[in-house]
């Protein structure tokens, strides 16, 4: 898909902040500093569009970005940070649980794991909670420049099975530094977004 225009759209922490458009959404969401940000800054190519901090938990937010007005990217608060306060971590689950559990214009989540970890058990969580509520999800490998290319079928096959993912074939690969499955993720992408647009 070519990306003729993108920009944020606003925050939120619940339904009266979130857009009132109509248009539909596709969520990321992932463990805080796993390349969150740096994936949609590829994906929509600007640069610095959404944040990128080497803090965990920085985005506390729900962030909304308009595409090709036609769509919205929404970059979801990473899980798992330890350096805020007990407070925001309590906030999180309400917060992001009403958004995916509430919001009918949402049409898949981007689930993202860390190409050089296995899934952690707060990934497994997230997984089976969008299996749960039947929302289509999609898993994606970060970082993978950042491993021998011979490593990409073992980190598949690792987190297709922690994830209960059927064929390791159904992980992205991705790489925010070289472009790698970039591509792939886009045609993905568009299968959800596809009937909006006839």
């Amino acid at each position: 898909m070519k990306v003729t225009s993108a920009e944020f759209a606003g925050s939120a922490t619940g339904p009266s902040g979130f857009p009132g458009d109509r248009r539909p959404e596709i969520a990321f969401v992932g463990r805080s500093n796993v390349g969150k940000s740096s994936l949609l800054n590829r994906l929509l190519g600007r640069r610095g569009l959404a944040r990128v901090s080497r803090t965990p938990g920085r985005t506390q937010t729900i962030n909304f970005y308009r595409v090709n007005d036609a769509f919205y990217f929404v970059d979801l608060p990473g899980y798992g940070y330890a350096k805020v306060s007990e407070r925001i971590r309590r906030a999180w689950r309400p917060m992001v649980e009403g958004y995916l559990r509430g919001r009918e214009l949402l049409r898949a989540v981007v689930v993202i794991v860390d190409a050089r970890h296995p899934p952690t058990p707060l990934d497994q969580e997230m997984g089976a909670w969008l299996q749960a509520a039947r929302i289509p999800q999609l898993v994606v490998l970060t970082k993978v420049d950042k491993i021998d290319r011979g490593a990409w079928r073992r980190s598949r096959e690792i987190t297709a099975a922690a994830l209960g993912i059927h064929s390791p074939k159904e992980v992205f690969v991705f790489s925010a530094v070289t472009g790698e499955g970039e591509e792939e993720l886009w045609q993905r992408l568009a299968q959800y977004l596809h009937h909006e647009d006839s």
